[in-house]
C-alpha cells in the first residue's frame, strides 16, 4: 500500500489561476494554522506571480507575506515556485542576484523550492538548484511539460536524469494547462520511476477536464505527490479538488488518510474568501475549455490574459487572441507555455491582433528570446520571423546569465542613494523589479484590487484620477468620473483628446518607463522614442515620421490609455 502525499496550491497557484493573484496575506493567516494541521506534504504559498503581483497592485511586501506565514505554519513545509535564473521576475538575472534571492527565501521561510526553467534548458536551472542545496532545502527540479513534436517521452527522461544528477531531491511534472492525457501521464511517470530514484510529483491544471482521469493513472505508476487546490479554488485553470482527489482515493492503495472533516472547515472559510473575490473571477477561467489541447494556454496566464485584454478594451477579440498563440508559439520554436515564455508568445499574440499586422510590433522580450538571451529553444525559430524581428543580429549560445555582470552592490548604492531601502530583501526588490519597485518601497501605492486608476494629466504640476475600481462587498466595478465643467490645474499643455497630426500614441494601456526625448530634439521615422511597460513586457514606441518633437505630455511612471496621445512630432 502507497500512501500518497499531497501538495496543497491554495495560497499561491490557486488564486494565481482564478483570481489573478489577487488574495492578500490577511485572507491566508487566519486560516493558515487549520491548514498546517492536516498533513500535507507542503503548502504552496510563495513565488510564482506573487511577488510581483504583492508590489504592483496590492501594496504588500512579499517578504512580510513569507515571515508572517511562517510564523503560524510549523509543521508542514513552507513551498515556493521559482523560474530558474529569472527567480520571480520575467528575464535571467545575474548570479550573485539568484545567490542571494535563494538565500534570503530560504532563511525568511522557504522548505521546499520547486524549480523550473521555461524552455527546460537546464544551464538556466543549475545555480539555484545548487545555492537551494547548499541551504538544507528541499529541490524539487521540474519538467515544463507541453505537446510538440519536438517534446517527447526520452527527451523529458533525459531531462530528468540531469536533474537527478544536480541532487534535486523530487521531479515535478509541471502540466501547466492541463495537457497530460491519463496514457501519456501512465507512461512518463513509470518511466520516471524506472528511470531514477527521484520522488515524482504531478501537477496539473483542470482547464481541459482530463485531470482526475490523469492523476488516478499517475497513482497506478507509482506517483509519490499530487497537487491539488481546496475545493472553492479548484477547477478550471487551477488544480483538482483537495477533497475530491482524498475522497476518490479511499479504499484504494493509494489512499493519503487525510483528515476530510478538517478539509471540511477549510472549505467553508474558503468558500468565504471566495464570495469576497469574486468580482476578480472570470468565468472563461473558471471552466473547462477543450480548446487549451489546441492553445496550450497555462492556468496562471489563462485569467491575467482575460484580465489584461479588459485593460486593453479588448475583451471581445479573445478568440482572435487565442488562435494567434499556437502560431506565434510554432515560429519561436515551440517553447512550453510557463512564466515568461507564456508572457512572451501571448503578449506577442495580442500585439499582432490589436496592431492588425503580424509582429509590426515586437516587445523587447521577444527580441531578446529569438538571440538566445532566454536558453536554448526547444525547436529552430522560424527564420523569416527571426530575420523580421532581428535582422542579422547576432544569436548566442551559451549560457545567458554568462554574459551578465554581477548587480547586487549597483542595486545596493541605487537603492540607498533613492532611501529606499530599510532592509537587505529590499535590494532584492528593487533589483528585480526596477521600474515598479522604487514606488511601493517609497509607500506611494495605493492599495487596490486591480490596476492603479488612470489619470487624466492637466499639466506638469498636478493630475486629476478620473478612473477607479471600486469594490463593493468584494465584488469590483470600473467607475470612470466625468467632468461637468472645466476646471484647469496649473499652465501646462494638456494632450489632446482625439487624432492630431503628428501625434505618437500608445498602442496599448501601460506605464510609461522611459521617455527616450525631449522637446525640440529632431527625431527620425521608426526612432524609439518611449518605452511602455504593458502586460509586464516592454514595449518600443517608435516615431511615426521624421521631424521635430514639438509636444510632450507624458512623464516616465505615467499610466497611460489606449489611443492615448503622448507627445507630437511634426
Amino acid at each position: 500500500m502507497k500512501r500518497i502525499k499531497i501538495i496543497e496550491t491554495a495560497f499561491r497557484d490557486a488564486h494565481q489561476s482564478l483570481l489573478a493573484t489577487r488574495m492578500r496575506t490577511r485572507d491566508m493567516l487566519p486560516i493558515a494554522e487549520k491548514m498546517d494541521k492536516v498533513g500535507f506534504f507542503s503548502l504552496e504559498a510563495w513565488g510564482g506571480a506573487t511577488f510581483d503581483t504583492c508590489i504592483r497592485y496590492l501594496d504588500e511586501d512579499p517578504w512580510e507575506r513569507l515571515i508572517a506565514l511562517k510564523d503560524v505554519i510549523k509543521r508542514t513545509p513552507i513551498q515556493m515556485l521559482l523560474r530558474g535564473q529569472n527567480l520571480v521576475g520575467y528575464k535571467h538575472y545575474p548570479d550573485d542576484i539568484v545567490r542571494k534571492f535563494v538565500e534570503k527565501s530560504y532563511e525568511n521561510g522557504v522548505d521546499v523550492f520547486r524549480i523550473f526553467d521555461a524552455l527546460n534548458d537546464i544551464r538556466n536551472m543549475e545555480l539555484s538548484i545548487k545555492v537551494a542545496k547548499e541551504q538544507g532545502a528541499h529541490v524539487q527540479g521540474t519538467i515544463s511539460y507541453t505537446t510538440s513534436p519536438f517534446h517527447t517521452l526520452e527527451k523529458y527522461v533525459e531531462f530528468a536524469k540531469e536533474l537527478e544528477a544536480l541532487e534535486c531531491d523530487s521531479v515535478s511534472i509541471k502540466d501547466m494547462a492541463g495537457l497530460i492525457s491519463p496514457t501519456d501521464t501512465y507512461e512518463l511517470v513509470r518511466t520516471l520511476k524506472d528511470e531514477t530514484d527521484l520522488l515524482i510529483n504531478l501537477h496539473c491544471h483542470c482547464t481541459s477536464g482530463m485531470t482526475p482521469m490523469s492523476y488516478y493513472a499517475a497513482c497506478e505508476a507509482g506517483v509519490d505527490i499530487l497537487d491539488t487546490a481546496i475545493s472553492p479554488l479548484s477547477w478550471g485553470a487551477s488544480q483538482p479538488p483537495t477533497e475530491s482527489i482524498i475522497a476518490g482515493l479511499v479504499g484504494t492503495p493509494y489512499a493519503t488518510e487525510l483528515d476530510l472533516k478538517l478539509l471540511s472547515e477549510i472549505k467553508k472559510y474558503f468558500e468565504g474568501i471566495r464570495k469576497k473575490y469574486s468580482g476578480l473571477i472570470d468565468p472563461i477561467s473558471e471552466k473547462v475549455d477543450t480548446d487549451v489541447l489546441l492553445y496550450q494556454i497555462p492556468g496562471g496566464m489563462l485569467s491575467n490574459l482575460v484580465s489584461q485584454l479588459k485593460e486593453q478594451n479588448a475583451l471581445d477579440r479573445y478568440e482572435e487572441v487565442l488562435k494567434e498563440m499556437p502560431r506565434v508559439r510554432e515560429e519561436l520554436g515551440y517553447p512550453p507555455l510557463v512564466t515568461p515564455t507564456s508572457q512572451i508568445v501571448g503578449i506577442q499574440a495580442v500585439m499582432n491582433v490589436l496592431s492588425g499586422e503580424r509582429y509590426k510590433n515586437v516587445t523587447k522580450e521577444v527580441k531578446e528570446y529569438i538571440k538566445g538571451y532566454y536558453g536554448r529553444p526547444p525547436a529552430p525559430i522560424n527564420k523569416e520571423v527571426a530575420m523580421k524581428i532581428i535582422g542579422n543580429a547576432e544569436v548566442i549560445d551559451s549560457r545567458p546569465a554568462d554574459l551578465l555582470k554581477p548587480e547586487l552592490d549597483k542595486f545596493r548604492a541605487e537603492g540607498e542613494k533613492l532611501g529606499i531601502i530599510k532592509k537587505e530583501e529590499d535590494i532584492l526588490t528593487y533589483a528585480l523589479y526596477p521600474a515598479v519597485a522604487p514606488k511601493f518601497l517609497r509607500g506611494e501605492v495605493i492599495e487596490e484590487p486591480l490596476e492603479k486608476p488612470q489619470e487624466a494629466k492637466s499639466g506638469n504640476t498636478a493630475s486629476i484620477p478620473t478612473e477607479y475600481n471600486v469594490e463593493v462587498d468584494g465584488e469590483l466595478f470600473d467607475v470612470k468620473v466625468v467632468p461637468t465643467g472645466f476646471m484647469e490645474i496649473g499652465s501646462s499643455v494638456k494632450a489632446p483628446s482625439g487624432p492630431v497630426e503628428g501625434g505618437v500614441t500608445s498602442s496599448m494601456q501601460g506605464m510609461i518607463l522611459k521617455l527616450k526625448v525631449a522637446k525640440n530634439d529632431k527625431v527620425n521615422e521608426g526612432d524609439i522614442v518611449a518605452v511602455l511597460e504593458a502586460m509586464k513586457m516592454e514595449n518600443d514606441i517608435h516615431a511615426p515620421n521624421s521631424g521635430t518633437v514639438e509636444e510632450i505630455f507624458i512623464e516616465e511612471g505615467d499610466t497611460v490609455s489606449t489611443g492615448e496621445t503622448l507627445m507630437i512630432i511634426k
